[in-house]
């Protein structure tokens, strides 16, 4: 019995490893974002606040918002709201194009500046004791695996449909 089977009490085993793997990996996600979500409420901000804050570091100038949604680690429905509170926060500042007053630039205040020197060093601490039982080594091998996981979910739409397989079969595994 796996260590993810013996964790959510399941009786039987999973269909296939490919199963198992994205399960780990959605169980992983969930129990790593909790972690770090409860790190940044002590700051008042939620992870894709953050996620927004460190994206206008790294770049170092005023980014469209339709950049900075597409920069994001999360997909982010709703970029105007999670922008418009960073805002009333004085966290960024937004400024129209002067050539195309469609398009809003949002660039880091001296506050958003500040309240990332402030969590740069909390968030490496936990990152490095929420996966501490690995090596430096695996923990390369593991974000190269993942980013060979990703490769694929990025580059074409996925259907579950095999040959061997129709598509009521994916939905309805025996």
């Amino acid at each position: 019995m796996s260590g993810l089977q013996q964790e959510i009490k399941r009786r039987e085993p999973f269909e296939c490893p490919y199963q198992e793997a994205v399960l780990n990996l959605f169980r992983t996600s969930d129990r790593l974002s909790h972690r770090l979500s409860q790190l940044f409420a002590e700051y008042g901000l939620t992870g894709p606040q953050y996620n927004i804050l460190r994206i206008l570091r790294g770049e170092g100038k005023p980014l469209p918002c339709l950049e900075i949604a597409q920069r994001t680690i999360t997909v982010v429905p709703g970029i105007t709201g999670l922008i418009d509170r960073l805002e009333q926060k004085g966290l960024v500042q937004r400024q129209r194009c002067a050539k195309d007053r469609r398009v809003i630039y949002v660039s880091l205040s001296p506050l958003g500046e500040k309240m990332l020197q402030q969590l740069d060093q909390p968030v490496v601490a936990l990152c490095k004791q929420l996966l501490s039982l690995l090596s430096e080594q695996e923990v390369h091998e593991l974000s190269r695996l993942l980013e060979k996981a990703r490769a694929l979910t990025s580059s074409q739409r996925i259907t579950p449909h095999t040959e061997n397989s129709s598509y009521e079969d994916a939905l309805n595994p025996h």
